[in-house]
């Protein structure tokens, strides 16, 4: 028969290259299956709390498609949804519950809120997720909202569950809370590492967004006003007035004199400093959560904000792109100016404390180079000072 001459250099290369072979097929499953990176379930637990037509859509989608990201968007619709007839206080425990269960990728908590159907597609929002629209929680990649809906719906919750202790990171954005008390029991978990974003927009600007989606808000808008009987005409004065105050409430609990373990987890962020400056904004958000920004990332956050056309169809869930600032100051010329006024009086502490200065004439109101956002290094001046 045939004799095999041994020849250790032959058998060191094919060793190096056996080793490469096992390397490149275990980091491609990596790649594959997320869930090699972090079995234990997600380190850090954010939450975006915002309002309603507050710019939190965009910036959840500036940590949903970080690759880090798992992402729910506003879970409490199902708290509030479930029972209508209560007020927002009533729903705090259960909201704060929810989140706890959610946080530890336990979705089992949706049982009480969801009819027979126990899969992803009766979760609230959830094409929104990018990581829901993807492996493993989906057979392929979705591109688009629309494809998602198509192709991963039918996935039950256990996977999804799989799916979320694959990140690193968890984030949920919420508008249903209004004070940051309710939320102390999960600050103090040693089982999460809470830090909430704080997102803010200039109350003029909200009011004028929330009268073009005034159908859509009819149900949130009775449930904020505790089914008190306002008159339609002003309803959403006082919902935005109840708005502020949440504002005022959060930002001065957390700023002023926060419980320890509140110290450190807290940062604000205006909406209209993300329009002026998205990239310094978004990586200081980025870096207050401990994600790193990717190449990828900053086009996509860049081309959103400055709306150069339309983008590639591998972008996922695109928010249209357009351009930021103009959406940020539209409420100058359109809004009518004696709204601007009675808004500017509700919201005459909210708007001191974050830093909108109020204008003084329609003539003022339409001047677009006078500049009406006072820094925030400003503003924290004054606020330590008092």
């Amino acid at each position: 028969g045939l004799k095999w001459k041994f020849n250790p250099q032959t058998v060191t290369t094919l060793i190096i290259l056996y080793g490469a072979a096992v390397v490149l097929l275990c980091s491609w499953f990596i790649h594959l299956d997320p869930s090699n990176f972090a079995p234990a379930g997600p380190k850090v637990h954010v939450l975006l709390l915002s309002s309603w037509r507050s710019g939190s859509s965009f910036l959840g989608q500036v940590f949903s498609q970080h690759p880090s990201v798992f992402y729910l968007s506003e879970p409490a619709w199902h708290v509030w949804t479930k029972k209508p007839t209560s007020g927002a206080q009533a729903h705090r425990i259960a909201v704060r519950n929810l989140l706890r269960h959610l946080y530890q990728c336990d979705f089992s908590v949706m049982g009480s809120y969801l009819s027979k159907k126990r899969s992803v597609s009766s979760v609230f929002m959830w094409t929104q997720s990018r990581a829901l629209c993807s492996p493993p929680a989906c057979p392929l990649t979705a591109t688009n909202e629309i494809q998602c809906r198509q192709i991963c719906h039918a996935q039950d919750l256990k996977k999804v569950e799989e799916t979320c202790r694959a990140y690193s990171h968890l984030v949920i954005k919420e508008v249903r809370l209004f004070e940051l008390e309710s939320l102390y029991p999960l600050l103090q978990d040693p089982n999460l590492d809470l830090r909430i974003v704080h997102l803010v927009r200039d109350p003029r600007a909200v009011i004028r967004s929330r009268e073009e989606s005034a159908k859509k808000l009819r149900r949130d808008n009775a449930i904020i006003l505790e089914h008190r009987n306002v008159p339609a005409a002003e309803k959403n004065y006082e919902v935005m007035q109840e708005i502020c105050r949440s504002h005022v409430r959060i930002n001065k609990r957390a700023i002023l004199k926060p419980p320890p373990f509140l110290k450190g987890r807290y940062k604000m962020i205006r909406y209209e400093d993300v329009a002026r400056n998205p990239l310094k904004e978004m990586n200081d958000i980025y870096k207050f959560v401990g994600l790193k920004i990717t190449r990828q990332m900053e086009e996509w956050i860049y081309k959103v904000t400055h709306g150069k056309g339309k983008g590639s169809q591998k972008e996922a869930f695109q928010i249209t792109p357009r351009n930021a600032t103009e959406v940020s100051q539209a409420w100058r010329t359109l809004l009518q100016h004696s709204k601007v006024k009675r808004i500017q009086d509700l919201c005459k502490g909210a708007m001191s404390l974050l830093g909108y200065r109020t204008v003084d004439s329609e003539k003022e109101q339409k001047r677009l180079d006078v500049d009406l956002l006072v820094p925030l290094e400003f503003r924290w001046r004054s606020t330590k000072k008092k």
